[in-house]
């Protein structure tokens, strides 16, 4: 089953109320997708995957604001509980998760990774977020992101970029 497909099912599964949309790879990355499809960074999310250095093997995602930073070094060493830790490599990201950067998504991920997402997020009227490729990403009412299983809510998750 390709990723899509198994997001797709997921989708179905907890009753998210979602559009779909597909869009030309070459576009995938945030900037670019927003400016060539007319979305504002401030309503689109990015899915970070974040691994642990030292130990036992440990990844989260994060979903911030594109127009916010991950506080990766204070609070999601924090939420792991890990003493280092760093973005995951793109390779990395894509045995884990089976999507590629530019498509990474918080739905379809496997169960073993935490899901973390910054309550900024639920400030906003809609979220763009990956659809587990580069060719689709998915808009829907940020509390459809608390449908998906092993997600927390985080407060001060980003850094504001102003």
């Amino acid at each position: 089953m390709n990723i899509e497909t198994h997001i797709a099912d997921q989708i179905d599964d907890f009753n998210i109320q979602h559009e779909w949309i597909d869009i030309d790879p070459c576009f995938a990355d945030t900037e670019q997708f927003c400016e060539k499809y007319g979305f504002q960074m401030s309503e689109s999310a990015n899915t970070i995957i974040i691994a642990s250095k030292r130990g036992e093997k440990k990844y989260c995602a994060c979903l911030v604001l594109a127009i916010d930073r991950l506080d990766v070094n204070n609070k999601v060493k924090s939420l792991m509980k890990v003493s280092r830790l760093s973005f995951a490599k793109s390779e990395e990201t894509k045995q884990l998760t089976n999507m590629m950067i530019g498509g990474v998504s918080v739905i379809g991920l496997p169960k073993t990774v935490e899901i973390f997402i910054d309550s900024k997020v639920m400030n906003v009227p809609r979220i763009i977020i990956g659809g587990g490729s580069r060719s689709s990403k998915i808009i829907l009412p940020p509390s459809e992101l608390k449908k998906i299983p092993n997600v927390k809510m985080i407060d001060g998750l980003s850094i504001s970029n102003s």
